[in-house]
């Protein structure tokens, strides 16, 4: 027990540490303040989710009690139930009595795993509650925070002491308008980057209580279709409500886009250069940003027409050892 609140301690301790640091304002602070949840990931998946409650409230209140109670609610929010929920969903398991071969009385008890597809769930709820949380604080209402939004948007890209031309306000116009959606694709793309490299460290390192998963299975649960359907009808209504909507369809679209990297994995299996056309998608992806449209494409026509259950089908059975 001891050992599990020293280790607790330190990961929040590094995690508070990087999260603080963007208030140096150095660009390296950027992606230490993007991957402040990885230490508390790596204690909830190697020492369990109690090791991970430990870090999280010490950092928490660390944080409150030296910058205020509103960095104790930020890093609370963002950081540390994201990295305690998801490091306790990874581990949440249920047995399955396995029947021996003659039918006879259950040989072994193995375990079933919480599917990847409803983790990744949880991660665009995350996404979508971190965003939401942030507009809040900009104002209460759709206008004020778009204003808000400008306002800082205009002094980036406004030359300072200089009336901003018509094509720089329109620019800011659009740019306050996406803001949100683009807010909810970095958040919900760190937290499944902080979740995958927490694995990769404790899968290495030994300490992984779980069997890697099968990425390329994931699939979100059928009744997702259902809630973006209503978060799509939501948008055009107007006003916050609409606003939050936007937020919310952009969390499940990104769900989609990542099952849809799931399903091209999986179509690409008989490709002898497969990894050439997957490290190309990547980096296609990576570089230009649009693309991954064609793998929220992907993923929501996997949804609806089982395309990975129709090829698994279709391919011909492995041939016998000789």
């Amino acid at each position: 027990m001891i050992t599990i609140v020293l280790i607790g301690l330190a990961a929040g301790c590094a995690s508070a540490l990087m999260f603080a640091s963007i208030i140096s304002g150095a660009l390296i602070s950027l992606l230490l303040f993007y991957l402040a949840p990885l230490p508390l990931m790596v204690v909830a998946l190697g020492w369990g989710p109690l090791a991970a409650t430990i870090g999280g409230i010490a950092a928490a209140a660390g944080l409150g009690a030296i910058f205020g109670l509103a960095y104790c609610i930020a890093f609370a929010i963002t950081v540390a139930v994201p990295a305690w929920w998801l490091g306790h969903l990874a581990l949440l398991g249920r047995p399955l009595p396995a029947a021996a071969e003659d039918g006879s009385a259950p040989a072994a008890v193995q375990l079933e795993w919480y599917p990847v597809g409803r983790i990744l769930l949880w991660i665009a709820g995350f996404a979508a509650l971190t965003t939401i949380a942030a507009m809040l604080t900009l104002g209460g209402d759709a206008q004020a925070i778009q204003g808000v939004l400008r306002r800082g948007l205009m002094r980036i890209l406004a030359p300072r002491g200089s009336t901003p031309s018509a094509d720089i306000e329109r620019w800011v116009t659009a740019l306050a308008i996406i803001a949100p959606a683009a807010a909810t694709i970095v958040a919900m793309m760190t937290l499944t980057l902080n979740l995958w490299l927490a694995g990769k460290v404790t899968a290495t390192s030994g300490r992984l209580q779980r069997p890697w998963p099968d990425l390329k299975s994931a699939e979100l649960p059928p009744m997702t279709l259902v809630a973006l359907s209503v978060a799509l009808a939501f948008c055009f209504i107007g006003g916050l409500a609409a606003m939050f909507a936007q937020i919310a369809t952009t969390a499940l679209m990104m769900a989609y886009g990542l099952t849809g990297f799931a399903v091209l994995h999986t179509l690409t299996l008989a490709l002898k250069s497969r990894v050439f056309w997957l490290c190309s998608a990547y980096a296609i992806v990576i570089v230009f940003g649009w693309p991954v449209l064609a793998m929220i494409a992907l993923g929501l026509a996997d949804a609806i027409f089982g395309l990975r259950q129709r090829y698994l089908r279709g391919k011909p059975p492995p041939l016998p050892a000789s």
